[in-house]
């Protein structure tokens, strides 16, 4: 059995190839009832965004593996696999795990630290449970999506803005605390602009004013937020209304000037203005920021607080980076376990089949006996196998991870005289394979 994660994202493949290999969410669970229905696929899940589209299978040979999932992507897409595979990268066991892991933190995103690919992966993995996977995905990802949560709550992987419209946002919130009650002036209806309104909004913002030379364009922006659109002859009255300026516009000479701020400052009251000049060349007068109620950022300002909070972020990555080391050894130490289950299954069954046929024994020769002394008598018979049973199965667990597992293992089945049992045990998890296979193929036909 091994586990491996065959995919490509933004580092690897352009988004030509990545739009063609793109699983939308509505067709999820269906690809993958069709991927379990491949020969050598045991257990999948499939994480598909649109910076990465990644196929995580249990399989029971690697080489196998590795061609029936790019048969799948070929067959699924109707691509021809010379085309995507130069872009594909493979991770086996190890680096599979590792990889997913990362992947679930957020130190494989773009934006590093980011939290929308855990939810991705959590809800891949909900689809999966229904059909896809069994014991070893489930405690996997299980621990990959609490490991991403604690990483998350334990760190600062997340505290810092990583963009110039998110720190624009935080910078905003430094100054005013509560944005709700704030009125936002946008200048341009540019990309950026757009951006910084957006994450504004997002953050409580609700006012918005937009002013751009073409006034169609300002109302197009304006209406996505459910704000105002003014012409760009009002911008002196804007300013004196606002709180919040995001100025991005096409223009080669500065949009606002001091002197046009130090008319606007005459029916402030005294009231700050953020302003945040995301334009190149500039769009605000750098001698703004002369004036006592302006708080003036440029493009460099923003870069520069970026910066440092990627600093920031990769100091927690590296935290991260150690905790994750820690979940790799214990999941390991958890998959080493798997083959003595079976062991341990049938050393209690037989334990607790001799209990029962020693109750009846009992019925038979006490037939007197009271409903309370018989349950007496029940628990306490329980408790000794029970007992018994603690340290042999602590052995068994510690044989499965050395080196000759299989060889020490038979001979525990040989002193506990379990080797039928076992056999019985490993048939039951067969057939029940079997049956998933099976509805897994009868639902694709």
């Amino acid at each position: 059995m091994h586990i491996i994660a065959v995919g490509l994202n933004f580092r690897t493949a352009p988004v030509e190839i990545r739009e063609k290999l793109s699983f939308n969410e509505q067709e999820l669970a269906s690809a993958m009832k069709t991927l379990s229905g491949q020969k050598s696929i045991l257990e999948n899940i499939i994480v598909s965004t649109c910076n990465r589209t990644e196929i995580y299978a249990v399989v029971d040979q690697l080489h196998t593996g590795r061609y029936y999932v790019k048969a799948f992507l070929a067959e699924w897409f109707g691509i021809d696999k010379e085309e995507f595979s130069p872009y594909l990268t493979i991770y086996e066991n190890d680096g599979a795990i590792e990889h997913l892991y990362r992947v679930a933190c957020g130190l494989d995103s773009m934006v590093i630290g980011e939290t929308q690919i855990l939810g991705q992966v959590r809800s891949s993995f909900l689809l999966a449970q229904e059909e896809t996977i069994g014991t070893v995905f489930n405690q996997l990802f299980k621990q990959a999506v609490t490991l991403a949560k604690k990483a998350h709550h334990e760190t600062e992987i997340g505290a810092n803005a990583v963009s110039v419209s998110y720190a624009a946002v935080e910078l905003a919130k430094k100054i005013f605390g509560d944005l709700s009650s704030k009125h936002v002036l946008i200048l341009g209806a540019g990309k950026m602009g757009q951006l910084a309104v957006q994450n504004l909004y997002g953050s409580g913002a609700k006012k918005v004013t937009v002013v751009n030379r073409t006034f169609e364009k300002a109302q197009e922006l304006a209406n996505r937020f459910s704000g105002e659109a003014k012409p760009f002859a009002d911008l002196q009255h804007a300013l004196s209304e606002a709180d919040i300026l995001i100025s991005s516009t096409g223009a080669n000479d500065y949009v606002v000037t001091k002197r046009m701020m130090s008319e606007a400052e005459r029916t402030r009251k005294g009231r700050p203005l953020f302003m945040v000049d995301i334009a190149v060349p500039r769009d605000l007068d750098p001698e703004l920021d002369e004036l006592e109620t302006v708080f003036l950022y440029d493009i460099d300002d923003l870069n520069g607080i970026v910066e440092s909070n990627l600093q920031e972020r990769q100091k927690a990555a590296d935290e991260i980076e150690i905790m994750l080391e820690a979940e790799i050894v214990a999941f390991k130490s958890w998959l080493g376990t798997l083959g003595v289950v079976p062991v341990i299954s049938a050393l209690r069954q037989k334990a607790l089949t001799i209990q029962a046929e020693t109750m009846k024994s009992i019925d038979r020769k006490l037939p007197d006996l009271s409903e309370r002394e018989r349950k007496v008598l029940n628990k306490h018979t329980k408790s000794i196998i029970n007992q018994l049973l603690r340290d042999p199965i602590l052995h068994a667990k510690e044989l499965a991870g050395e080196k000759h597992a299989e060889e020490s293992l038979e001979l525990f089945m040989k002193i506990f005289n379990i080797e039928q049992e076992v056999a019985l045990q490993k048939e039951k998890e067969e057939q029940l394979h079997t049956s998933i296979t099976s509805h897994s193929v009868a639902y694709q036909s």
